[in-house]
């Protein structure tokens, strides 16, 4: 083979190793970049939520009155998903295919506080967007005592 022809035959091979290898830098660098941004979609857990937010206390007391407040923005904002008795089986939830609390359960937010519950309402959490300031304080400390009302009471006669 003369070496004009091989100069011919290694300009379409060098050419076509450029383009191979430009391609793959492309893919890597979007890779990385879609790797990225599913690490920042992740949500945060419970243990982000501020130490101050959490020891946050109440300073609504549950009343008729507040229950009243808080059923209207409940129906509102948070029974499509959490359901009208807060069983966690609202429409949305179902057809988001959501598993959520169960809010009649005493145990789903015994471990929680009323901070901890406030900031969750204001903040959002995992697929729940944020009421942000859209709801009053007040309003959403209303919320925290309609959300913890939900929870049945142990019946009396399954009491040993």
């Amino acid at each position: 083979m003369s070496r004009e022809m091989f100069r011919q035959m290694s300009k379409p091979v060098s050419r076509l190793a450029l383009v191979l290898f430009v391609a793959l830098v492309l893919l890597a660098a979007l890779a990385a970049q879609q790797t990225q941004s599913a690490q920042q979609a992740t949500p945060p857990s419970y243990s982000a939520i501020p130490v101050e937010a959490a020891k946050q206390a109440n300073p609504v007391k549950s009343s008729p009155e507040s229950l009243a407040r808080a059923k209207k923005w409940w129906t509102l904002d948070c029974a499509m998903c959490h359901g009208n008795d807060g069983n966690g089986k609202g429409s949305l939830a179902a057809d988001m295919k959501l598993k959520l609390a169960d809010f009649t359960d005493p145990t789903s937010l015994k471990e929680h506080t009323d901070g901890e519950i406030f900031y969750i309402i204001k903040n959002g959490h995992q697929d729940m967007p944020p009421e942000g300031d859209r709801i009053k304080p007040q309003e959403n400390w209303d919320l925290v005592n309609y959300v913890r009302s939900l929870a049945k009471k142990p019946d009396s006669a399954q009491k040993p």
